[in-house]
């Protein structure tokens, strides 16, 4: 007990140091009426945030840090089990190779993700929540600190897991009050077909277009992207000091 609380201590004072050296930060925030493992992943190129994966219990919030040029996401896991002295465990949904710490492994799907590339200098930010992959969890995402307005919040606070097609649904176990549906499938990540998938000869706007499974996701979270080539709708800009990332924010 005594190690890891000095870890606690030691990343409370990393986070710290971090927030008061670069301007723009994540908040994130758990709504949900049970415990929720974020993860955290950098895209190409840029490093890995200062925290990676962390337990978050019901009303908590964190911040974490970013630096100028950052990209990549952040999502919830739920329904996990990890052992705290080796960080070892699983997670019905979100997985990111069965670690707290998911540095540099992304999130098993279906998992709903925040997406940003943040501007360097004057140069806005670009931002979605993407259920492309599937979704697990109601996420929204709302710039803070506007610098010039015209930001909007986007998301998917609908619990599309209530509504998933029986032949998208992952049913989870009964341990820790997390039976039933717990995630709803893309169609690709279900059927593995090109069509699907926009891969193949769908591999482009053209022929790769919004399938019955897409529009169920659509319809439920206008805002969110749903299919490959879904920019139009789904991607927005702002240049923002801060970003509040709230699961389950209808709670």
């Amino acid at each position: 007990m005594a190690s890891f609380t000095t870890f606690s201590v030691s990343l409370s004072i990393l986070i710290s140091f971090f927030t008061n050296s670069f301007a723009c930060t994540f908040t994130v925030t758990n709504n949900c009426p049970y415990t929720i493992w974020p993860g955290t992943l950098a895209g190409s190129g840029t490093p890995q945030l200062p925290i990676t994966g962390f337990e978050l219990e019901s009303g908590q919030s964190i911040t974490i840090p970013s630096v100028p040029g950052w990209s990549g996401r952040i999502w919830a896991r739920t329904g996990c089990m990890f052992d705290h002295a080796t960080g070892n465990g699983s997670c019905q949904t979100g997985d990111c190779g069965g670690r707290l710490e998911c540095n540099g492994i992304g999130a098993t799907p279906p998992a709903s993700l925040f997406e940003i590339t943040l501007g360097i200098g004057d140069g806005k930010d670009f931002y979605d929540v993407s259920i492309v992959y599937g979704y697990n969890l109601p996420l929204v995402a709302a710039p803070r600190g506007v610098r010039g307005g015209g930001c909007n919040a986007t998301g998917c606070v609908e619990d599309i897991n209530m509504g998933c097609p029986r032949e998208l649904q992952v049913i989870g176990s009964d341990e820790g009050n997390q039976g039933g549906v717990v995630a709803c499938k893309s169609a690709c990540g279900a059927f593995g077909l090109d069509e699907y998938c926009c891969s193949g000869q769908f591999a482009n706007p053209t022929t790769c277009r919004p399938s019955f499974y897409s529009g169920i996701f659509k319809r439920a979270c206008p805002r969110a992207y749903n299919y490959a080539f879904d920019d139009g709708t789904s991607t927005f800009t702002c240049k923002s000091m801060e970003y509040a990332i709230i699961f389950c924010p209808n709670n």
